[in-house]
């Protein structure tokens, strides 16, 4: 499993799950002539998305950032539609690291679209149960709002088994909030109306996680929004601000959807200076 040290902060990548969706659009209105030269696209005119939490271990404390694509939560059409071919191997990831998900302290959502929120809950015979029985679960309450009660555009991501059973441990907050010292989240808006990032700052190192704001290193062009987007034009001013600030701090952008990498540092130009690349290996 890829590692990154952030200042006190220590970043693990998990296993989630993998889905194909179209390159169309994640790309938005951007031509595919443009798109394809920075990320592959296979003969379906789809392209590969981890859905991979990451670990965030600081002061002690075990914090995860999104949950993965979950296990059994998805019908065989959902599965053939979303291009799912592997679902989610968190806790093998997690015991790896001698952990399992009662040692999860924190959750970090940046939003709670499905293949974001899937790893929340699990099916336990007729009914759902949360999977981190021991955690706060933190998102934007726009986002919270949302989930419970999606609109004719959202209903299709926002799913009841994914939320019911952990309205006890939903913390939602309004614009930010720190998690502890250094480590804010942020609503942002854009993907979703809802939709947050996460800022780590300890003394010189930082690191940025755009969630699907930028979900992959080739919507780096602050331009590039997804079809997905409910807002796109705020997708493009949040991502504008935030990028600007994380090549001034030269910071870290990490990586939930990547396939090839977890992290890339940038220059002020937005030159790659330094890259975590994602590993492929079995479990």
């Amino acid at each position: 499993m890829e590692k990154l040290q952030v200042g006190r902060a220590t970043l693990t990548w998990l296993s989630g799950g993998v889905n194909h969706l179209d390159g169309g659009a994640m790309f938005g209105v951007v031509p595919k002539a443009l798109w394809s030269r920075k990320y592959p696209v296979n003969d379906k005119n789809q392209i590969e998305l981890r859905t991979d939490p990451i670990l965030l271990q600081i002061d002690g404390q075990n914090m995860l950032i999104d949950t993965g694509m979950g296990i059994d939560k998805l019908t065989e059409k959902q599965k053939r539609n979303f291009g799912v071919l592997e679902e989610s191997m968190l806790e093998k990831s997690l015991a790896k690291l001698n952990l399992t998900t009662s040692d999860i302290d924190k959750v970090l959502m940046t939003h709670l679209h499905f293949d974001h929120a899937c790893g929340l809950t699990k099916k336990v015979d007729e009914t759902y149960e949360s999977v981190f029985r021991n955690a706060k679960i933190f998102t934007s309450q726009v986002e919270w709002d949302e989930m419970r009660n999606p609109n004719i555009r959202s209903v299709n991501t926002y799913w009841e088994m994914n939320w019911e059973s952990i309205v006890d441990q939903v913390e939602p907050f309004q614009e930010k909030i720190e998690i502890v010292p250094g480590l804010k989240m942020i609503h942002t808006g854009g993907h979703s109306d809802g939709h947050s990032i996460i800022v780590f700052e300890d003394k010189e190192e930082t690191f940025i996680h755009m969630a699907d704001l930028m979900a992959t290193n080739a919507h780096q062009n602050k331009l590039w929004a997804m079809a997905y987007d409910d807002y796109p034009v705020t997708s493009v001013h949040q991502k504008e601000k935030w990028m600007e600030y994380g090549y001034q701090k030269q910071a870290w952008f990490t990586f939930y959807h990547d396939a090839f990498y977890r992290a890339i540092k940038f220059n002020l130009q937005g030159e790659q200076t330094d890259v975590v690349e994602r590993e492929r290996y079995e479990y």
